[in-house]
């Protein structure tokens, strides 16, 4: 019986981690976005002109 209890802990635990490990993978992945990302993302929503998207993306590059 107390091996039973001993596996049974091991299992539900290593299910554990693999569901805070997908669930860190899904949190982390969001936050990659760069400016330049979310820049295009405006431009595609058409929230900035031509002009200003020109700007911005010269002042990202430091240009």
């Amino acid at each position: 019986m107390l091996w039973f209890g001993i596996v049974y802990l091991l299992f539900s635990n290593i299910g554990n981690w693999g569901d805070r490990y997908r669930s860190h993978q899904k949190h982390d992945s969001r936050s990659l976005k760069t400016g330049l990302d979310i820049l295009n993302e405006r431009d595609a929503r058409g929230e900035v002109s031509r002009e200003e998207y020109g700007q911005m993306k010269s002042d990202m590059s430091g240009k």
